[in-house]
């Protein structure tokens, strides 16, 4: 019974729902206001649930002047017949209603909003990053940006529970008192009134000190743990080129910024509460000598300083609490604000309001007068006025030395950045003005940099078509001379073929196999569009060889443009185009560009082994 009753809490948000609107806002109260709103509901309840808490707690000093009120005046034997009906509303107060209103208030907490909140803001703060551009990514450490991310979640669920459970509590409870109080003999709240104006000195002063510098702490964890993911990302480089010395200074440069940091902060936490060990001190003592002296003159009941030393007692106990959540929710602020300034930014890579998804017919590629540079305003464009139409069907071959521009326009075609001038058509639809999505399943790519996700082959081949049955995806792996490699495999979970995992990047294959998985992956996408960006590049001869004719048989009937340095891959294309520098400055078949005598065939005679040497080149 009780835990389907929790269950239904469980239940009553999802942690992986979507907000109407998906760009999350700018401005720390819009942030937060952004996510918790999706929890508006139990939110309220809350607010009720602890004034109610807040309420019961007030009560008890109350219920302590009154019970000694009742001895002072009552004989024994009495207390019950005279008194039973208070006594029993203070059970009930103590037994039924504030039991209840913590219990119920317990369950929306812990079990309606702290899991699904906190997940909540992590999958719609990570939904919106994973779509910002390509060039976001490259900015930044991967790490930092998930760490962004991942403390978001705790630091808003825990900076608004607490305000509730903290803030709201302690001023329903100071209300409560200052009634009574004041009810007792106003005198009481002179000591009150003046500890109160201290206090919320104190808190104005060192708040906002700690939020700045929470802040400034949380950015330092996250370079922190951007560069300690980034060794790890980059094991390999680090054991190979034996630089242990210096990868250690340049994270314990990181680990000492954030202990730098850590200390400031700790210093404000030092401060202020040797100075609210002096408010509480004082607001004790003259609250029990206001009280005692009431009473020594005959203006205060026995019960009335009974009920008055505890409220001062419980106002000190509280005080100390306050600032211990307020600091704390304080330091939420600085790493929501922290991690606002990542997750908030406004998505820079969209589709047109207008945008269609794209339905390739042909599978014309049409590049008109692009111009392309990575750093906007400065001088030197990568693309400069280049012009280029690839027929459907038609297999082109780039050729040029690296910095020369080819990935570039491959990465231009699949709108991984927009060009600043001229348009890419495919069937004449400028590539802007249709969904992203169905722009890049149009085209497969097989890149130069093969990078495998951390999971099993199957999810990796099938990444471009989840749809594809297994006996689809095993074929595939057989045409790309793969599928022997992959039945070998096994990882430390004991998961082996097409179930055992890949390692991050796919650091378990090497790299001609990671490619060969990229070619399987491609071959089972099956896309209208192929692009080949140094596909066989990581591949042995005998190895290339044995796939060079399921590669031709993948491009049979697909417009492809293929990059290679190795030219012999490459010169059996319909047309070879040479760039430099971003222009076109030969194009022809390989037997025209070998007897033009011109640059191509310039690169040809200098080839050694098949690949090109870029330095005699020059």
């Amino acid at each position: 019974m009780f835990n389907r009753v929790v269950s239904y809490f469980d239940n009553l948000y999802s942690p992986v729902a979507l907000a109407e609107n998906r760009q999350p806002p700018m401005g720390l109260k819009a942030f937060v206001s952004y996510f918790v709103g999706q929890f508006r509901a139990a939110f309220w309840f809350r607010i009720v649930l602890v004034a109610i808490g807040s309420v019961a707690d007030a009560l008890m000093p109350v219920f302590v002047g009154l019970i000694v009120g009742m001895l002072a005046t009552t004989n024994p034997g009495d207390i019950f017949d005279q008194h039973g009906q208070t006594l029993l509303w203070m059970i009930v107060v103590v037994v039924l209603v504030r039991p209840a209103a913590f219990l119920m208030d317990t369950m929306i907490r812990n079990h309606a909003i702290v899991p699904n909140l906190v997940d909540l803001i992590r999958w719609q703060s990570h939904w919106h990053v994973i779509r910002q551009s390509w060039t976001f990514f490259q900015n930044d450490f991967a790490g930092r940006i998930a760490n962004k991310i991942i403390q978001a979640g705790e630091a808003i669920e825990i900076g608004v529970n607490l305000t509730i459970d903290a803030a709201w509590y302690a001023l329903v409870f100071v209300i409560v008192a200052i009634i009574v109080l004041a009810g007792l003999d106003p005198v009481l709240l002179v000591p009150i009134g003046v500890w109160m104006l201290l206090y919320a000195i104190l808190f104005t002063i060192t708040m906002p000190l700690i939020a700045r510098y929470s802040e400034t702490l949380s950015e330092a964890k996250s370079v922190m743990t951007g560069r300690i993911v980034d060794s790890y990302t980059n094991i390999q480089t680090l054991k190979t080129f034996a630089t242990g010395g210096h990868e250690d200074k340049y994270v314990a440069d990181s680990v000492m910024d954030h202990a730098v940091e850590f200390r400031k902060l700790m210093r404000v936490f030092t401060y202020m509460w040797s100075i609210l060990f002096l408010l509480n001190a004082g607001l004790v003592v003259s609250v029990t000598w206001l009280a005692l002296a009431g009473w020594n003159d005959g203006v205060l009941s026995a019960a009335a300083v009974a009920t008055a030393i505890p409220f001062a007692l419980q106002i000190m106990n509280m005080s100390g609490w306050i600032l211990e959540i307020g600091s704390n929710i304080f330091r939420q602020i600085g790493t929501t604000r922290d991690s606002m300034d990542t997750i908030a930014q406004p998505l820079t890579m969209l589709d047109a309001p207008e945008a269609r998804p794209l339905a390739v017919t042909a599978g014309e590629l049409v590049y008109d007068n692009v111009s392309f540079n990575y750093w906007r305003g400065k001088e030197g464009s990568v693309i400069d006025g280049f012009s280029l139409k690839v027929a459907p069907g038609e297999k082109i071959g780039l050729v040029g030395r690296s910095g020369s521009g080819k990935s570039t326009l491959v990465n231009l075609a699949l709108r991984m950045f927009d060009v600043q001038d001229g348009a890419i058509r495919i069937d004449g639809k400028d590539v802007r003005g249709v969904t992203q999505e169905s722009l890049r399943g149009a085209i497969g790519l097989v890149s130069q940099d093969t990078s495998l996700l951390h999971r099993s082959v199957r999810e990796n081949l099938k990444y471009g078509r989840h749809d594809a049955s297994d006996a689809e995806m095993i074929r595939a792996a057989e045409q790309a001379n793969v599928h022997d490699v992959i039945m070998s495999l096994s990882d430390p979970q004991g998961r082996k073929g097409y179930d055992a995992h890949v390692g991050e990047r796919g650091v378990k294959l090497s790299g001609g196999q990671r490619q060969r998985v990229a070619i399987a992956r491609v071959l089972l996408k099956n896309a209208p569009i192929l692009v080949l960006d140094e596909a066989t590049s990581a591949l042995d001869s005998e190895v290339e060889a044995a796939i060079q004719e399921q590669l031709t048989q993948l491009m049979a009937g697909k417009t492809v443009i293929a990059i290679a340095h190795r030219l012999s891959t490459i010169a059996a294309m319909d047309r070879l185009v040479v760039l430099e520098k971003g222009r076109i400055v030969e194009e022809g078949t390989h037997a025209q560009l070998l007897a033009s005598g011109g640059h191509y065939a310039m690169l040809w005679e200098r080839q050694s082994g098949g690949f090109l040497d870029l330095d005699a080149a020059q």
